[in-house]
């Protein structure tokens, strides 16, 4: 980076209209050393690449080199509402667990548990395609049976008749 510094004051000092104020009245903006206006910081979608990415060194105040560009400080932006997009909240998890503990199992969910029991893991793919319309959603269901299967086995607590 010393090399940078030399070069430029080097060319301010013979004189150089590149970087000239007089001559070149566009190189303020150009050198940027100017203190002022400020930058967002990054979205989220692109944060998690950030963590990844080796760290940013700070720009240098020049128009020249690696690091090149106008020293700001990065603002601090308040969290969005589509970022916690996906996320269930406490209440919703409660509630659709109460539904669950009330109403019970869907029919085709029963049918898909008990395939389970007996180990056609595939055939209880195959009838949660059918009935939800689309493999990502039947996988999905398919988990969360095994899942409350597990449980049920765990607890030693058998499914309700209805």
């Amino acid at each position: 980076m010393d090399g940078i510094f030399t070069i430029v004051e080097n060319m301010m000092q013979v004189g150089d209209p590149r970087v000239n104020p007089k001559k070149n009245p566009n190189i303020k903006n150009r050198l940027h050393c100017c203190e002022g206006s400020e930058s967002a910081a990054a979205p989220p979608r692109l944060q998690q690449f950030a963590q990844v990415m080796a760290p940013k060194q700070p720009n240098t105040g020049l128009f020249v080199g690696l690091n090149k560009g106008h020293v700001v400080t990065k603002k601090e932006l308040a969290p969005r509402p589509s970022d916690r997009k996906g996320k269930t909240s406490k209440r919703v998890h409660f509630v659709r667990n109460l539904i669950r503990e009330v109403a019970g199992f869907a029919p085709y969910e029963k049918r898909i548990t008990e395939l389970l029991k007996v180990g056609k893991d595939k055939r209880a793919l195959k009838v949660a395609k059918r009935k939800l319309g689309t493999h990502k959603r039947a996988k999905k269901k398919r988990e969360e049976m095994s899942n409350v299967l597990r449980k049920m086995r765990a607890g030693g607590t058998t499914e309700k008749k209805k």
